[in-house]
C-alpha cells in the first residue's frame, strides 16, 4: 500500500484539513496539550498569515479549514513544532504508554527521530466556494454531536462552533 500525503496543490488556497495522531492516540484529553495546537495556530496567524476559518479538536485527532501565503510551509512547521512540543510535554508527564506506542509506530525510514507523532499528510482537501466552505465547517462543527459528546455544537469547547453561532472561541477565527 503506497503512502498518500494528499499533497496541497494550490497553496495559497484554503484547504480543509485533518491531522490525526499515530495509531489514533487520544493525547488531547487535556488542556494543556490541546493549548499547544491553539498557541501554534496563534502564533501562525501573526507570524506567517494563516487565515484560521474553523476548527475542532477531539482526543485524537483535529480537523481546520485554513489558508496562508504558504500553506504548505506553514502546515509542515505547524505538524513538526506541535509534535515537539507535544512529546516534550508526555515526556515531562512520564506517559510511557503512550510514548512507547510513537516509538513503535515510528515509520523506520525517519531516522532522525525517536517518536513519529502525527500521521503522515493532512488529507487537504480544497474550498473553493462559499458552498464547500459552509459544507466543510458544517462537518467541522458537527464531529463532537456525531461522536455523541455534546448536544449542541458550540457546546464543545475545543471548535469553533460557538465563534459561528455568536459566542465565543478559544482562538480568533478569520471571517471567509
Amino acid at each position: 500500500m503506497g503512502r498518500s500525503r494528499y499533497t496541497i496543490t494550490e497553496p495559497d488556497q484554503a484547504h480543509f484539513m485533518t491531522c490525526t495522531v499515530m495509531e489514533w492516540l487520544p493525547v488531547f484529553t487535556r488542556t494543556e496539550t490541546v493549548q499547544i495546537i491553539l498557541d501554534c495556530w496563534q502564533y501562525q496567524r501573526e507570524h506567517q498569515g494563516l487565515k484560521l476559518y474553523g476548527y475542532v479538536i477531539l482526543e485524537n485527532h483535529l480537523h481546520f479549514v485554513a489558508q496562508a501565503p504558504q500553506l504548505d510551509k506553514c502546515i509542515s512547521s505547524f505538524k513538526s513544532f506541535t509534535a515537539r512540543q507535544l512529546i516534550d510535554y508526555l515526556k515531562a508527564r512520564h506517559a510511557e504508554s503512550l510514548l512507547a506506542r510513537l516509538r513503535f509506530s515510528k515509520c523506520a525510514h525517519k531516522v532522525d527521530r525517536e517518536y513519529q507523532f502525527w500521521q503522515e499528510g493532512v488529507h487537504a482537501e480544497m474550498v473553493f466556494s462559499e458552498a464547500i466552505m459552509r459544507e466543510k465547517l458544517d462537518y467541522i462543527h458537527q464531529n463532537p454531536i456525531k461522536r455523541g459528546y455534546v448536544e449542541k455544537a458550540e457546546h464543545w469547547r475545543y471548535s469553533s462552533a460557538g465563534h459561528y453561532a455568536g459566542g465565543a472561541s478559544l482562538i480568533d477565527i478569520d471571517a471567509w
